[in-house]
Parts: structure tokens; sequence; C-alpha cells
């Protein structure tokens, strides 16, 4: 008796411990100067955004990389062409993002691009996965959502050229999946099939991403 109520105790402090390690690495997330660091490069990357559209972008950086840390090492694929980019120029200083992928992770934080992926299932998982933890943090119902997340939204909402572009419902507003990744499909328990991120919009209705992140 005395053996599970200490097993109880250690779990319980291992995990209020886990939780409070978290919540740091997130605060850690939420206040670095992404944009101050970044801002140049990518105004040189992608010159037909705006400083405004430029905001919005690193916005959407910080919510991959928050919900990067909500999960743990298992991938999360990239959902938009825009914050991949920015992605990118913070990776070409590599000390730099290894010092931030410590801070905010506990780990590095690799970019494995979808050709790269250990199965052909594991980019559409990593989507799903995508698609439920920006809808957690945005307070959207992932099954029946009023609205697309930002990292769904950004690069429609943009113009970007090669983006990914989503609908919540493909059917209900009379499409047939060809103008963009249905995120009703997303949402779905079955495997998502689709390619893993054409640049001219033809998905057929399959699930869009281009990359992942994921930790040793």
């Amino acid at each position: 008796m005395k053996f599970v109520l200490l097993a109880a105790v250690l779990i319980g402090a291992w995990l209020a411990w886990r939780k409070w390690r978290q919540a740091g690495r997130a605060l850690f997330i939420e206040r670095f100067p992404l944009q101050e660091k970044l801002d140049r490069r990518l105004a040189a990357r992608r010159p037909e955004l705006d400083a405004a559209q430029r905001s919005e972008v690193f916005a959407g950086l910080r919510d991959y990389f928050l919900i990067c840390n909500n999960a743990g090492r298992r991938m999360v694929a990239m959902p938009s062409q825009a914050v991949d980019d920015a992605w990118h120029e913070f990776i070409l200083f590599t000390r730099h993002y290894r010092q931030f992928c410590n801070r905010a992770f506990g780990r590095f934080l690799h970019h494995t691009p979808a050709e790269a992926m250990r199965s052909p299932t594991e980019a559409s998982e990593g989507l799903k996965r995508a698609w439920r933890l920006a809808c957690a943090h945005e307070g959207i119902d992932p099954k029946q959502p009023a609205r697309l997340p930002r990292l769904f939204a950004l690069d429609a909402a943009l113009g970007i050229a090669g983006g990914f572009v989503y609908q919540l419902d493909c059917l209900a507003a009379g499409g047939t999946g060809r103008d963009g990744y249905c995120a009703s499909h997303i949402a779905c328990s079955s495997g998502c099939s689709g390619d893993s991120g054409s640049s001219d919009g033809d998905s057929g209705g399959g699930c869009g991403g281009g990359c992942g992140g994921g930790g040793d």
C-alpha cells in the first residue's frame, strides 16, 4: 500500500513538473522576438509581402512552434508555405536556431521534407496532428470548425504563390476539392491520401503540407 501511494505521489510530481516545464517553454516561445531577428530576411525572400503581412507570417511561425511544443516529440506537418519560408530563414542562423530549440523544445526541431519522411502516411498523420493542435490553440472545434486556424488560412489570405489553400468544406461550398485542400477531410478519422504539397492547388481533396518538424 505504501509503495502504491509513493508511486502515485511520484507520478503526480513528475506530471506537475512536466506541465511546468512545458509552460515555461511556451512562455519563451511567446516572448522570443522572431520578427525583430528575421524580418529583413523574409522581406528579401518574399518582397511581395508588406510589414503587416510579414507580421502575420511571424505570428503563424510562433503558432507553429507553440503547437510543436504541445506535440512533444511527435511530428507536426507545416500547413503554410509562407510560414515555412520564415522557418527556413531562421534555420540558416544555425547556432541561434539550435539555442532557440534547446530553450523552446529541449531538443533540436528538425525540418523534414515530406519526401524524406519514414512512411507514406507520416505526412498526412502530421498534418492531422497540426490541424488538431492548431484548432485547440485557437479554441476551434476541429471536427466542426467555424473558421480556419491561422496556419491553415494564411497562404490564401496573403495570396502566396505556390501556397497551400484550405477550405472549411469543399463539398458544402459546391466545389470538388480542386481549388484547395479540404479542411473537413483533414479532421476525418481515416487516413488522408493526397499529395504532400502541389504548387498549383490541384489537390484532388487530399492533405496539403510540405514538411514537418520533429525532434531526435
